[in-house]
């Protein structure tokens, strides 16, 4: 066989013998009288000819060549040369013996289909950093010849074992840093749910699947006293531990806010400040919501973040997608506050765009998806979730963050239904609106069959924020008594925005002791302004398990 045409086909051999060429061809431009006759003479005479690539031993220069050379021929791909590179690597081989057999380390590494599609096409194919026997990694690049009536392939390796442990470092590497990354991640997140009274909640965090995808998505359910419950949701532009630690200081500052029970669109706020002072680079989107049993209503403030979903009782989907401000972040914005139903019977969804948002598709298209996924899923807050998951396509190798909260107001009835009850009262007139209120108090908790000592709290408690709303109120004024499975709820309201606050009443005073005791006998009380003004001032009692 002709080694010889052969060996012109192996990669780089065309170019350095046109380049000879070439050489060759070109004269000297200095030679025109620049060059001194003496010096051209010894150039012509004593310089060694150099040979053409046609006269040059071929089988000894591919026994040289450091990397792996194998000649086969024939639809079976019999063996025809290997050089020493490859008996080296893998010892000797028969000639003239099908590659199956004589080749076992080709077929091992599943090379043999390339032999064949590269004798059919006629075209050269590369594999890249395949792993042979030997533990050693190799490049293939196998290239068509034509030497023989029934063709031929010649496989050309190059070892890059070097080159393959270092990416494999680096991917390990990499990998570290996303477990680290999603370690972090679910470490901030809260381990378990706040469970409040009037509402059921569920919730699921996704990492997505590639090497960098982990990011900043969060979520939580934050109960803030009188029957009310703050739901939040967010995600942290960018990725990596970075990404989850912003996530960590921004889920934090959102939990010190709505301890003061500040409306939804004022948090924000507070957070879009906090977020430039966290990072100017970064910023955040945020749906921060609040849901009032007695309204019936889910209050919210939106930072840039995907509208709310909520299902009503008859299965109509309702997109709450105003009011919508920038993220946080960007500054300079004033947030708004919108709201949209939520009684008995419905279910919201809040979430993040891992979601809904693919690449091959428009977000509206996501969302919508995402609607029709919920008008169809019924059930447990948990299962209503996981079929939303599923319904998206998110699986383990999802390329982005998926973070789903799903809430349910249930429809009580029957038992269950006596186990949560309201009473109010509006407080008209002056001073005589104290006792009636306290005989309001007293009749409703004994028609609940609450204990005679928590009946006394509850009478003596309602008394106390009765006269402070009299005394540093102003009309309406409204008394409000809510039961639940858990816990008995006093409210008060009234039209002065003044919030009250817990002192020390010295001997002498004759007022500052009321809220004192109702802080004192109650298991948690507050204060927060109402919309359209005024205030209103609660207390709870935790409910004995026999109570009801």
């Amino acid at each position: 066989m002709n080694f010889t045409r052969w060996s012109a086909r192996l990669p780089g051999t065309q170019r350095r013998a046109a380049a000879r060429t070439e050489h060759t061809a070109s004269p000297d431009r200095r030679g025109e009288g620049s060059v001194p006759a003496a010096r051209a003479e010894q150039l012509t005479d004593d310089a060694p000819t150099v040979p053409a690539v046609d006269d040059l031993p071929v089988r000894e220069v591919l026994d040289r060549v450091p990397a792996l050379v194998a000649l086969v021929h024939g639809h079976d791909h019999r063996v025809a040369y290997v050089n020493d590179a490859y008996v080296a690597a893998f010892g000797a081989r028969p000639v003239g013996e099908p590659a199956r057999e004589a080749l076992p380390e080709l077929a091992e590494i599943g090379l043999l289909p390339l032999l064949d599609q590269v004798l059919r096409s006629a075209k050269p194919r590369t594999v890249k950093s395949r792993k042979a026997p030997g533990g050693r990694s190799y490049t293939f690049t196998c290239t068509p010849v034509d030497a023989t009536p029934d063709g031929g392939v010649l496989v050309f390796a190059t070892d890059v074992t070097d080159h393959a442990e270092a990416a494999e470092r680096l991917r390990a590497s990499e990998r570290r840093q996303r477990e680290t990354a999603v370690t972090l991640q679910r470490s901030l997140l809260p381990q378990e749910l706040e469970e409040p009274d009037d509402l059921r909640v569920a919730a699921t965090y996704q990492p997505g699947g590639t090497e960098a995808a982990v990011g900043g998505d969060w979520y939580d359910v934050i109960t803030l006293g009188g029957g009310r419950t703050a739901l939040v949701i967010g995600d942290v532009m960018g990725r990596g531990v970075r990404a989850a630690a912003v996530m960590g200081q921004l889920r934090t500052a959102v939990r010190a806010y709505a301890r003061l029970d500040l409306p939804p669109h004022e948090v924000l706020q507070l957070l879009d400040g906090l977020a430039t002072e966290i990072d100017a680079n970064q910023i955040a989107t945020c749906a921060y919501a609040v849901h009032d049993p007695n309204e019936g209503r889910l209050v919210y403030a939106s930072a840039g973040h995907l509208p709310i979903l909520v299902r009503d009782e008859h299965g109509t989907v309702i997109r709450a997608d105003e009011p919508t401000g920038p993220p946080l972040g960007t500054g300079g914005w004033m947030h708004a506050s919108g709201s949209v139903p939520l009684g008995p019977g419905s279910t919201a969804v809040l979430y993040t765009d891992g979601l809904v948002e693919r690449r091959n598709e428009d977000l509206d298209e996501g969302i919508a998806s995402l609607e029709r996924a919920l008008a169809g899923a019924t059930g447990t807050p948990q299962v209503v979730c996981d079929r939303l998951v599923r319904s998206a396509g998110v699986t383990a190798d999802h390329d982005d963050d998926v973070a789903v909260l799903v809430l349910q107001h249930p429809a009580r009835t029957g038992p269950d239904g006596e186990l949560f009850r309201n009473a109010a009262l509006e407080l008209l007139g002056g001073v005589e609106a104290a006792p009636r209120a306290r005989a309001f108090a007293s009749g409703v908790l004994t028609s609940w069959r609450f204990p005679s000592d928590l009946h006394d709290l509850g009478v003596l408690a309602t008394s106390e924020l009765v006269a402070n709303s009299l005394q540093h109120g102003t009309p309406p004024m409204r008394l409000r008594l809510r039961r639940t499975d858990r816990r008995l709820i006093i409210e008060v309201t009234d039209g002065d925005d003044h919030l009250p606050r817990r002192r020390r009443a010295e001997p002498a005073d004759e007022a500052g002791r009321g809220i004192a005791i109702v802080a004192t006998i109650a298991s948690g009380w507050g204060s927060r302004r109402t919309p359209g003004g005024g205030k209103a001032v609660w207390c709870e009692f935790a409910l004995p398990r026999t109570a009801g």
